[in-house]
């Protein structure tokens, strides 16, 4: 669907926090051209258009969607969660050498739980890897308050009441390995497109979400 044809609705596209060169060398502009400018954009367009045909959608956020996704369409699960999982994905990385590190309270929750930040590192890439075909790792912090790293299939995230509960919690860090995320630079290497992506997280977005996680306990 062209752009000019996109189907009006309380959902828009949101701007990169960056350029779309910016996170280059780990991904490149054509890549951030392609992932967010046409992917992403038919998630928007696509989400609005399931929206405008069911008037039981109407006025639902997000986060509201994700609660109670069980319930929904197939298309608002594909293209909700796309939204979401591509919205939270743009903040939560920045240009390499600008994102900070992970503050002491997240870093000694992450030790407490993993043992050592390359630990956590470790099994955050293996829970990329492992996911068979389109997903998300995740890391989230569970109900009880505690760290865990999880992976979704396709546009699925830990929001979703759909997710089995020992998996669901409040994503504070997100890698998309879907293959569109990574494959023009990295061909079928995810394993290295996982271990060169720690360069542009934004650290800095994700003690944030930690911290407002914790007070949601």
């Amino acid at each position: 669907m062209a752009a000019a044809e996109a189907p009006a609705g309380p959902f828009t596209l949101p701007p990169l926090p960056y350029a779309e060169e910016a996170l280059a060398p780990v991904i490149d502009a054509e890549t951030m051209k392609l992932h967010w400018g046409a992917h992403h954009r038919a998630y928007v367009n696509n989400l609005n258009a399931a929206v405008a045909a069911d008037p039981a959608l109407a006025g639902l956020s997000l986060e509201a969607m994700m609660a109670r996704m069980s319930t929904l369409p197939k298309a608002v699960r594909d293209n909700g969660g796309g939204h979401w999982n591509h919205s939270f994905f743009w903040a939560i990385m920045a240009p390499p050498g600008t994102g900070g590190q992970p503050s002491p309270r997240l870093l000694a929750a992450i030790i407490d739980q993993f043992g050592s930040l390359p630990a956590f590192r470790k099994a955050f890439e293996q829970a990329g890897l492992r996911q068979f075909g389109s997903g998300w790792a995740w890391l989230i912090v569970k109900p009880d308050g505690k760290l865990a790293v999880t992976s979704t299939a396709n546009q699925d995230n830990p929001l979703m009441d759909l997710v089995p509960a020992a998996e669901r919690g409040v994503p504070i860090l997100g890698n998309d390995v879907w293959e569109h995320a990574y494959y023009l630079s990295y061909r079928n290497r995810r394993g290295d497109y996982l271990a060169k992506w720690w360069e542009v997280v934004n650290w800095n977005d994700v003690n944030r979400r930690f911290e407002d996680a914790r007070k949601r306990r």
